[in-house]
């Protein structure tokens, strides 16, 4: 590769949310050197690419990813870098892999299997523990080298684990052991995590059928990290769910004494309509000077999951007190109308979302092939039945249960997901790469909002929602030099075309350690060329196989707390 590199005559959209323009941007040694009108590009040590039509915009910022395990087998982190991600954030959720004791990376192992849908096999082969310490982790992989830009949450569930032990996920802290985590949330800011994240989602249950360790804190101890976190001055603290000792409007409140931002997962549309009220204590909040920023995300959450591994429904306690049970304890459950009736009870009592049932599609079926594609709804409707009772029937027919549904779980209302887009202080998160890679892939969340809500739908216009895929994040994380294309930033740049860009087709792979099946999404559309630090890793739509021995990409850490983050603006 050439050390100069000359983007010529695109449309520069900068990433500040300002007008685009017809410029030139100039490339030395991994840094913009200069952004204008008739840049030189006559030496013949340059590279010059002709991108007249094209956009040219920073390299977009992924802040919600779980690459803390892929990274180590798969450098591209694909399929992001397919969607012009230049940089991501991993360890959200508090499932950071460190620190991590020897004896506690089956543990590990098992948690991520159970929530984020990782395959065990995978991971033991794929994860080379050759660290215990956080700043051990991160050492490790800047050493082994990545090709997108990395960066990591220090994640509450491995900390608390680290300290406690198997008392982790059964009782609250000492002062003592609160104590060492502080101490250990402090050491991994400093070695450069993007911050502190931790999890008190329902849905969040480890391979026993105990919630995972971060959800039995109590307020002392979650108020003594998130303060350790903050003295740092530096990132951010990420919070999923919530609990009965923080509720979401509390963030507001904590935020304004700790002064260190404050991120949230997730703010969706929801049928119950529980996102407005969310809705009004963020603007509240806003209104008081928290800044507090709920992830959106312009993607419906759509999950592919079977019956014998039901993930989205365990938040309600009747699936949820299945997850360490033999499949014939499950058969005896779904056959039996007393825990039907507890299930139908368990969201009642809004324990988790209630099925949108008009969004359930039979996927596969193979003791009934007949009804593969067919709306669970037309098929309850043909025998006279209640959609559960249909499909608890219908998997009672598998021997393995293996019947997989598709479904829409939130965020299915394009009015709701508007709002949401437009919200002042919102920003995109929930992509979720890496994680669930057997129900969904929504690592084309940037492509999905620049084809179908900037040029289909018109909900923001391409400034800002670029805006929003890079300054807002950069400023949010305090990433340096990121986020923005002008003189003296990082050259983490993205070219596309405005007029045909979209996420394409989602397909299943059997490409990770272990020969594991995944969905991945790695053909966008009018995606044309992408580079990181100045290097190519995307020409003419394809991967550049170069960027794998080069491995260009870098461990992000944050240089300070934001302070006035810039919302983008409807």
């Amino acid at each position: 590769m050439s050390e100069r590199l000359l983007i010529r005559g695109g449309t520069v959209v900068d990433g500040t949310g300002g007008p685009r323009r017809t410029a030139d941007v100039l490339v030395e040694e991994g840094t913009i050197v200069s952004v204008g009108l008739n840049l030189s590009g006559d030496d013949v040590d340059t590279d010059v690419i002709d991108v007249s039509g094209l956009v040219v915009a920073p390299g977009f910022i992924d802040i919600h990813t779980h690459y803390d395990a892929q990274v180590f087998w798969d450098a591209a982190l694909t399929p992001s870098c397919y969607h012009g991600v230049t940089t991501v954030v991993a360890g959200n959720c508090g499932f950071s892999i460190a620190p991590v004791r020897p004896e506690h990376r089956e543990q590990i192992i098992t948690t991520l299997e159970r929530v984020e849908d990782m395959n065990p096999a995978s991971l033991r082969a794929g994860i080379p523990w050759g660290f215990e310490s956080f700043a051990e982790y991160l050492e490790l992989i800047g050493r082994l080298g990545t090709v997108l830009n990395f960066a990591a949450y220090i994640g509450h569930t491995p900390i608390r684990l680290y300290v406690m032990g198997d008392d982790a996920s059964s009782r609250v802290a000492t002062r003592d052991e609160v104590e060492a985590m502080a101490a250990m949330v402090t050491d991994g800011l400093e070695a450069g995590a993007a911050g502190f994240a931790t999890s008190f989602g329902a849905t969040h249950i480890g391979a026993d059928g105990r919630p995972i360790p971060s959800r039995c804190a109590d307020r002392i101890e979650i108020e003594a990290l998130f303060r350790a976190a903050a003295q740092t001055g530096r990132g951010v603290i990420a919070v999923n769910g919530a609990t009965s000792q923080l509720h979401f409007k509390e963030l507001y409140d904590l935020q304004l004494e700790l002064g260190m931002p404050m991120t949230f997962t997730a703010l969706l549309t929801v049928a119950n309509g529980v996102h407005h009220r969310m809705l009004r204590v963020h603007r509240e909040g806003m209104a008081r000077g928290a800044k507090v920023w709920p992830q959106v995300s312009c993607r419906p959450l759509s999950f592919s999951f079977s019956m014998d591994e039901t993930f989205p429904l365990n938040a309600n306690h009747a699936f949820g007190d299945l997850v360490p049970r033999s499949v014939d304890d499950r058969r005896a459950a779904y056959a039996d109308p007393e825990w039907r009736q507890a299930a139908r009870d368990g969201w009642a009592r809004g324990e988790g979302l209630s099925p949108e049932w008009d969004t359930y599609r039979l996927m596969e079926c193979p003791a009934n092939p007949d009804l593969v594609d067919r709306p669970l709804l037309a098929v309850a409707a043909g025998l006279g039945r209640d959609p559960l009772d249909t499909l608890l029937d219908l998997t009672l027919d598998e021997p393995d249960l293996r019947l997989r549904v598709q479904a829409v779980l939130a965020n299915g209302d394009e009015e709701g997901v508007t709002e949401l887009l437009r919200t002042e202080g919102s920003t995109l998160g929930l992509s979720d790469a890496g994680a669930h890679v057997g129900q969904l892939c929504d690592a084309a969340l940037a492509t999905d909002l620049l084809g179908n809500w900037v040029r289909e739908k018109g909900v923001l216009t391409l400034e800002e929602a670029i805006h929003k895929l890079t300054q807002v994040q950069a400023d949010l994380f305090g990433f340096a030099d990121r986020g923005v294309i002008r003189e003296g930033a990082a050259a983490d740049i993205v070219v596309f075309d405005p007029e045909t860009v979209a996420p394409g087709p989602l397909r299943r792979v059997r490409d990770f350690p272990a020969n594991a099946e995944r969905l991945t999404a790695d053909q966008p559309v009018g995606m044309v060329h992408m580079f990181v630090n100045g290097t190519p890793v995307i020409r003419k739509g394809r991967f550049v196989e170069d960027a794998l021995r080069s491995r260009p990409g870098v461990v992000v850490r944050p240089t300070r707390t934001s302070r006035g983050l810039t919302p983008a603006r409807p």
